[in-house]
């Protein structure tokens, strides 16, 4: 019997092969050696955070996260829903506050959730895998498996906007949150207290239709990273991840800098302190190298 046991929701860029999968590989990894037991929801589906930029109704957009919610309650009951993706947890939440709360909504969702042999219920509790990790275990929890502090690393936690506002990590500031700092502390690591850029936007919904725009944030948020003296970011966001690790090679084509700014998982930050190997922590997945992670993982 693991530790603790929840349903697994991995979503669209976190699952296997994905853009994502090396965030998946780490918590894998971590979740092992904290005895956590990850059981996917079967047949689960997307959370919807694509499809509401299209214009899709309310209902509909709901109706996907209550679909994964009730396959939740039905195969795996008792457990509460854990994502590891900000964008997903986001939608995820917001859908179960809708649902909760508005009962005639709620009538609408499982009329059309009947159709599928479904029914929400509002059993489980939504959560992030850092409100697992804060909340079920804790910091002195969470240190005692270190075998490899990453001593002499310098991270810029850059927290970003999605696992900020509006629901965040249960007692943490809106403007200053600390939960990432305390965890690269908690492997040994020195986090960057004075980061400025922690809870900004990366842009990812600028991406392709604003390029302009989300690349100045994109380099806003590296830019503070050096200046500080970081040698890498680490994010619980997957798309914040991919955006300010992917597009530092255009910032630099485009604007001449010279940016290699390795942006790291919290997971990889743990699984290699925790004695993992690169493979095991997943660091084989970068764009950028996280040189100085890599050293301490290949460490006997």
């Amino acid at each position: 019997m693991a530790k603790k046991e929840y349903a697994f929701y991995p979503g669209c860029s976190s699952q296997l092969k994905a853009s994502a999968s090396n965030y998946l590989t780490s918590t894998q990894s971590m979740c092992k050696t904290l005895d956590i037991k990850l059981t996917e929801i079967p047949d689960w589906n997307c959370c919807s955070a694509s499809i509401s930029y299209t214009g899709a109704s309310e209902l509909k957009r709901h109706v996907l996260n209550a679909r994964n919610f009730a396959l939740a309650e039905k195969h795996l009951p008792g457990q509460d829903v854990v994502a590891t993706c900000a964008a997903c947890w986001l939608n995820a939440r917001e859908s179960k506050e809708k649902l909760d709360v508005d009962h005639e909504f709620l009538a609408k969702a499982n009329t059309a959730l009947k159709a599928a042999g479904l029914e929400y219920q509002g059993k489980a509790a939504i959560k992030h895998m850092v409100e697992v990790l804060i909340e079920d275990f804790g910091y002195q929890q969470l240190g005692q498996p270190v075998v490899k502090p990453l001593e002499g690393v310098k991270f810029a936690g850059y927290v970003g906007c999605q696992t900020n506002r509006p629901f965040g990590i249960a007692g943490e500031s809106y403007e200053n949150p600390l939960y990432l700092d305390k965890l690269v502390e908690t492997v040994g690591a020195e986090p960057i207290k004075e980061y400025d850029q922690k809870v900004a936007c990366c842009g990812g919904a600028l991406a392709f239709s604003e390029p302009e725009k989300s690349q100045k944030q994109i380099r806003n948020i590296i830019e503070s990273a050096y200046d500080h003296g970081a040698d890498m970011i680490v994010t619980p966001c997957p798309l914040c991840q991919a955006n300010v690790e992917v597009y530092q090679s255009e910032i630099n084509r485009k604007q001449g800098t010279n940016f290699n700014m390795p942006v790291t998982y919290y997971s990889q930050l743990m699984t290699v302190a925790y004695g993992g190997s690169v493979k095991e922590a997943g660091l084989d997945g970068h764009v950028i190298e996280p040189t100085k992670l890599i050293e301490i993982a290949k460490k006997g």
